[in-house]
């Protein structure tokens, strides 16, 4: 942050930037992209079951408000004109699900995974609790839905939606809200029920909630929702049927990370891991476990880009989990140097399937394996077996994104808090083997958003040129391993046991021989 005064004339842009693990609202200068003044609140996640991740809705609105309050007062003690702020935009935990009481503003339950906005304008703001993306209690939803597809194919809705059925869309958290609990069957019957993503909750509740605030979201969210299709850019009455500025985190990502062409990819090291490769104006289909989603629409009459986009659900979360579940760290920034005391995983494998395994496999049941331990192995080998982790994950999605596009990325543009840890970078170099990319200001994804509204009619204070992006550089990780070596043949054992996780799952849940499974497979 910086501690010198701006001019007055100086126009400035927030960014309200509300993901799973904390809420924050950065300023940038519109001119430079230089970050001014910002300030963090972490939320806290809610675990009622297993494989239930909740977060409250009135808290994520409290965290904004306190984070937009606190830097406000920063500018004005760096002599900053408040006034000064001509736009504020919104990125957001795309799939997480809320409903309010249009009528009494109050939440209907918790926030739940992504969640899936309603087309009927509708106004308040209020609930309990949302359903966090990573949730996985819709998996007998998704298994029902499934049987009833022609073909039983997961796979019937992706000509629309681009999507696969799955947990982690919002459709099916909502269709569960509706069937389980009772406050929202009874406020979708009384047309009192309002449904949507993080952003509509956020925007509603932040221009007058019941009186009179808007309810609305934007493509990227949309295009979450599984009720969304794709190539009309409207909400579908027969997904409707079948279930019955502001952009979305990663596509901010990726316009903060200023991918504009055909080809250019960005990974964000979140909570999850998200890599988004943008393919134009036109939609490509995947057949190797990617998902098909709308990148960006920045302006009314501006085309629509899309992006194949490989969804990792465990990344920073492991790390969180070394903490708060093991307990061989104090803090998250502490997992570098414990991993590398060790320097290898000493053929120690980890895969995080906490929320079963997302792209390429879409596997819900699959279960988190821990292997290859030895009586040498320490805390230290399994730090960075956890750091390994994350970076073979990406892998796979990088090899089905090659395979999907026929163009091999000659680097890979990475941003998000993990990024941070150097070590981590390096592994990643080093498993990709391409340079691995990251700037000197992390915050793209705020950055993307900030740079939507600014841009956006009406307000036209930036002008979303990469060169014209002074305070921006990089930092550029080169791989330092041969690609044939050791590192290939690690990940080839990575894929190995995530076949074992999957099957593990699978056996579990039916009481099937897990080895055998595994050996078939």
């Amino acid at each position: 942050m910086s501690t010198s005064s701006r001019p007055e004339a100086d126009s400035l842009v927030g960014a309200i930037d509300q993901g799973t693990s904390s809420t924050r609202f950065l300023v940038f200068n519109a001119k430079t992209a230089e970050l001014i003044s910002q300030h963090q609140v972490e939320i806290n996640q809610s675990f009622p079951k297993e494989g239930w991740v909740e977060e409250d809705p009135k808290e994520i609105l409290q965290s904004v408000c306190e984070c937009m309050e606190r830097t406000s007062e920063k500018l004005i003690q760096l002599n900053i004109n408040i006034s000064n702020v001509k736009a504020i935009g919104v990125t957001n935990q795309r799939e997480t699900t809320v409903v309010w009481d249009k009528e009494t503003g109050e939440p209907l339950y918790n926030a739940i995974g992504e969640s899936p906005p309603y087309t009927p304008p509708l106004d308040n703001c209020g609930l309990l609790m949302s359903v966090v993306w990573l949730d996985l209690r819709t998996q007998s939803t998704v298994e029902k839905l499934i049987k009833k597809t022609p073909g039983k194919n997961k796979n019937h809705l992706k000509d629309k939606t681009g999507l696969p059925i799955s947990t982690y869309f919002s459709a099916l958290k909502l269709r569960w809200l509706m069937d389980n609990i009772e406050s929202v069957a009874e406020a979708v019957q009384t047309n009192r029920a309002v449904f949507g993503t993080v952003d509509s909750w956020l925007i509603w509740c932040l221009t007058g909630g019941k009186n009179g605030g808007v309810h609305c979201t934007d493509v990227t969210n949309a295009s979450r929702t599984m009720l969304f299709n794709i190539h009309t850019m409207q909400w579908d009455p027969e997904l409707f049927g079948l279930m019955v500025a502001c952009l979305g985190d990663q596509s901010a990502a990726l316009v903060g990370q200023m991918c504009f062409k055909d080809g250019q990819a960005k990974n964000t090291y979140g909570t999850g891991c998200f890599m988004l490769k943008n393919t134009g104006v036109k939609p490509v289909m995947s057949d190797h476990g990617l998902l098909t989603t709308v990148a960006y629409k920045l302006g009314r009459d501006q085309p629509v880009y899309y992006a194949l986009e490989g969804s990792v659900a465990i990344a920073g979360a492991v790390v969180r989990w070394l903490k708060e579940n093991l307990g061989i760290i104090k803090s998250s920034s502490d997992i570098e140097k414990l991993a590398a005391t060790a320097g290898t995983s000493y053929g120690c494998y980890f895969v995080p399937a906490f929320s079963g395994l997302y792209a390429p496999y879409w596997e819900p049941s699959a279960r988190g394996i821990i292997c290859g331990l030895t009586q040498f192995t320490n805390s230290s080998h399994l730090a960075f077996a956890a750091l390994e982790a994350v970076c073979f994950q990406t892998r796979e999605v990088l090899d089905a994104m090659n395979q999907d596009s026929g163009v091999p990325l000659s680097q890979l543009q990475v941003d998000g808090g993990m990024t941070a840890n150097k070590l981590l970078m390096q592994l990643q170099a080093d498993i990709l083997c391409i340079p691995v990319v990251r700037p000197s200001m992390s915050e793209t994804t705020a950055l993307g958003a900030a740079m939507a509204a600014g841009a956006a009619e009406g307000v036209c204070v930036w002008t979303i040129n990469p060169d014209g992006m002074t305070s921006v550089t990089s930092e550029k990780y080169q791989p330092k391993i041969n690609p044939d070596g050791e590192s290939s043949d690690q990940f080839f054992n990575h894929i190995s046991q995530c076949k074992l996780a999957k099957n593990l799952g699978i056996s579990s849940s039916t009481g099937h021989n897990i080895i055998t499974r595994f050996r078939e497979s």
